[in-house]
């Protein structure tokens, strides 16, 4: 399997740089077995049925991107550098692990001066990333850095514009609770109160997991046979609650639908650890072609990226030439892709030989 195998056209003009509004108002691609439906998320409570379970994310993204100056004095006098930190996640030892530009421009040991409240104190290098001691913790680090920091936007939308004050909205579910993440599950940015409160009146239920997103989730597959990838850790936690109300959804006959790969995959670690139970931990799990789902019943999410491991999940769930026939639809029908963009809904008929549901 190679990773031309998971490659498109998409013209530039379908990456999405802000989100539709009212949120609900994206357009939906409804695949169920084979067949194609050209709908909008509001038309979701169309689509499922009483008793299926939508499982939610709900990490919260921190606003991860920070801008600030390193001052330094020498026999010339002083002078300054400006330093973009991103965010990466919190080390156990109290640092936070960081993408730092220039990361040349800064030694350890030397302050970047990030706003009024809050400095960061270069404590090691690692991988090309920096670890930064923050002169806050606790909820004063927290009230600081929503201050200073602006939202991690994907690559994508970042060389197209910088991130603003929509975006602090934006780029958050209405559902985010736990913060940790660097990039948000975009599927669940589709959901407002009115669509969730058709979704409880047809009977949908929801239950929440949670799943901290990393910045590895836009990392490039860089070796040309798929198998071979090793995909970057994340951590998850699925509580009691949450697998209760999966194996009460099982039980009574109604689907189990996560809403976003990261809930997808969190959900299916656990199934392979453990069965449905509480779990805990980090996971890398790599879902491809040929890969034995045990709990989800379809997937809610938006368009994704050429030859990225997202399309792999994708293909694994549909066949994979089902899913080209997927995006060849999405394409020319101008659906807006990625984060920002429109979402599909994927009902495969069955979780049997995903390699290769459909004839070309």
């Amino acid at each position: 399997m190679k990773l031309s195998d998971f490659d498109f056209d998409l013209p530039e003009t379908l990456i999405a740089t802000r989100p539709a509004v009212p949120r609900s108002s994206a357009r939906l691609l409804v695949a169920e077995a084979d067949t194609i439906h050209d709908q909008h998320v509001t038309d979701l409570v169309d689509w499922l049925r009483p008793g299926d379970l939508l499982v939610l994310n709900d990490t919260k993204v921190i606003p991860a991107r920070l801008f600030g100056t390193r001052a330094r004095t020498s026999a010339q006098g002083e002078t300054t550098a400006r330093i973009e930190v991103t965010l990466l996640e919190p080390r156990s030892d109290g640092k936070w692990s960081a993408l730092v530009k220039p990361l040349k421009k800064l030694r350890v040991g030397e302050e970047v001066r990030l706003s009024v409240d809050l400095s960061a104190t270069l404590a090691g290098t690692a991988d090309g990333q920096g670890h930064l001691q923050f002169n806050l913790t606790g909820d004063d680090f927290d009230a600081a850095l929503a201050q200073a920091g602006a939202m991690p936007l994907p690559p994508y939308i970042a060389a197209k514009r910088a991130a603003d004050a929509r975006d602090k909205v934006d780029y958050q579910t209405i559902w985010a609770a736990n913060s940790g993440a660097v990039a948000a599950p975009t599927a669940s940015l589709h959901f407002d109160a009115a669509l969730m409160d058709a979704l409880r009146a047809r009977g949908v239920a929801t239950t929440y997991v949670t799943l901290h997103v990393g910045a590895g989730t836009f990392l490039p597959v860089k070796v040309d046979d798929v198998s071979t990838h090793k995909m970057h850790a994340e951590w998850g936690q699925v509580s009691a609650r949450a697998a209760q109300d999966i194996a009460a959804a099982k039980a009574q006959g109604g689907r189990v639908i996560p809403v976003g790969t990261t809930a997808l995959r969190l959900i299916e670690t656990m199934a392979r650890d453990n069965g449905v139970s509480p779990w805990e931990g980090e996971t890398d799990i790599f879902i491809y072609p040929g890969f034995p789902f045990r709990v989800a019943d379809g997937l809610m999410t938006n368009f994704h990226l050429p030859k990225s491991t997202l399309m792999m999940l994708v293909a694994a769930l549909m066949g994979q030439n089902r899913i080209k026939r997927i995006y060849e639809h999405a394409v020319t029908q101008g659906y807006r892709f990625f984060s920002y963009g429109d979402a599909s809904l994927l009902l495969p008929e069955t979780h049997t030989d995903k390699t290769d549901t459909t004839k070309s």
